[in-house]
Order: structure tokens, then sequence, then C-alpha cells
């Protein structure tokens, strides 16, 4: 099981992070970010929230704490925790990522053994030129990084240069536990380790990165059409790359 649980509260759900089934009453009223020791902490009335693990909601950086704080606001008369993305990736980062950095920099570091960037269409022409053309550029942004990557035709596995995962990793554990919680959330989203970096350090955007994630896809959307129900999966993950995007810029990176 992943160290990282999703976003998405059905996901979660089904992956065994469950949230409450009695549904939780808004108790407050006022909601504040307040600077103090160890960082900035969002305030519910003056006091402040605990996570699942009981600990304080305290962030690095005002920004940061300030996205916590209005999903907050935003609450109506019962908390919906599947409308706190923010609060769940610092939740996150407190009480489980500070605990087991390395097992998931693992994980982020294995998504460059199979990133979505290596594997290229064998046709049709039209494919393949856009793989070409809008996905060797970010291999070469990850060969300057130290990752060097070689692509493949076809969805045969080939692996990847042992020092080029481990650069990875390496790039993985010089972050935060709030930034690393951020691209260990990115990294699956896109199925992509060079993507999730690349967002991480604000050379994409996170829908950028979504978009370029998901080529294939939309190259088959465009022959035979999209359905209703796929179109509303593609929005909500095209939102959670957005939110991990902004959770990065308020960290202070890029």
């Amino acid at each position: 099981m992943s160290h990282i649980p999703p976003l998405d509260p059905m996901v979660a759900a089904r992956k065994g992070f469950r949230e409450s089934e009695e549904r939780l009453k808004r108790f407050w009223t006022t909601v504040d970010v307040v600077e103090g020791e160890g960082g900035w902490a969002v305030t519910l009335d003056g006091r402040t929230p605990k996570t699942p693990a009981h600990s304080k909601l305290v962030l690095p950086t005002g920004a940061a704490a300030r996205l916590v704080a209005d999903e907050w606001a935003a609450q109506g008369e019962f908390l919906e925790p599947g409308t706190m993305p923010a609060t769940r990736l610092a939740s996150t980062a407190i009480d489980r990522v500070s605990q087991t950095r390395e097992p998931v920099a693992d994980e982020i570091a294995a998504y460059a053994g199979s990133d979505a960037l290596c594997y290229l269409a064998e046709f049709p022409t039209p494919l393949v030129e856009k793989q070409a053309r809008e996905w060797s550029p970010w291999r070469d942004w990850a060969r300057d990084l130290g990752v060097p990557l070689e692509p493949v035709e076809g969805i045969v596995h080939r692996a990847q240069d042992p020092a080029a995962i481990a650069r990875v990793r390496e790039l993985a554990l010089e972050l935060d536990d709030f930034a690393l919680t951020g691209l260990a959330t990115a990294v699956p989203l896109l199925g992509s380790a060079v993507l999730g970096l690349a967002v991480q350090r604000g050379a994409l955007t996170g829908e950028a990165a979504f978009d370029l994630s998901r080529l294939d896809e939309a190259f088959q959307e465009g022959q035979w059409g999209v359905d209703e129900e796929n179109a509303a999966r593609t929005a909500a993950r095209r939102a959670e790359a957005a939110l991990v995007d902004r959770w990065f810029r308020a960290l202070g990176l890029g």
C-alpha cells in the first residue's frame, strides 16, 4: 500500500483511508492564520485544529496555511473532507510523511523506472509526432537535472539507469515534509516523476503537466469522442493537479 493517501476521497476510501462516517457539524465562526512557534497555524475561533493523529495543524509558510484556512472557512453546516484537499495534504505531511520519508522517496523514484514520458506510441503517425514534439523537451529537461531517461517505442518495459532513479530519490529527499507530500501526490497523478518534478520546481503548471501526461488519452478522445463520466473524471484529476501546483507555490517553491 502506498504511503501517500490520494486526494480523491473516493479513491482514498477504496485504499483504506476512510473518513469518519459521522458527519462533523461546523462549530467555528472565524478562521485565521497566526504565525507562531514552528510556523503558521490555522485557527478556528482562536484554537488550532488537530490532524487525524492529533498534531496541531501548523504549516511552514503563511501562504500554505492560508490555502488550508480557506478550505475551513468555505465549509457549510457540516464538514465535508472531500472538499479539503489542501488540509489532506497538510495532515499527510505532518502525520505520515514525516515518519516515512525514505519509503515515500522510494515510491517517487520508482515512477522514474517506468515514466510515462518514456513509452512512445509506434503509430499512428500524428500521435507519434505529437509525443516527440511535446515529450522530448521534458526528457531533455530531466537530463539537465541529472535524470537521463531513455525512451522506448511500445509498452514493453525498459529498465532505466539505476543512477537516474537514485537521482530522483535524492531530489525527493532534499524537500521538506510538505513539499515531499506534494511531489508524492503529483507523481502518481501524472504517472511521471519527470512531470512531477517539473511542477514542483515551477517549470510547468499543474494543469499543463496533466495535459502532457494524457496525450494518448486526449488523442483517442479526439478520434472517438468523450463520454460524460470520463470527462467528469478528467476534470477532477485536472483540478487535483492544479491544487498540487498551488500547494507548491504556497510553499514558496518554483
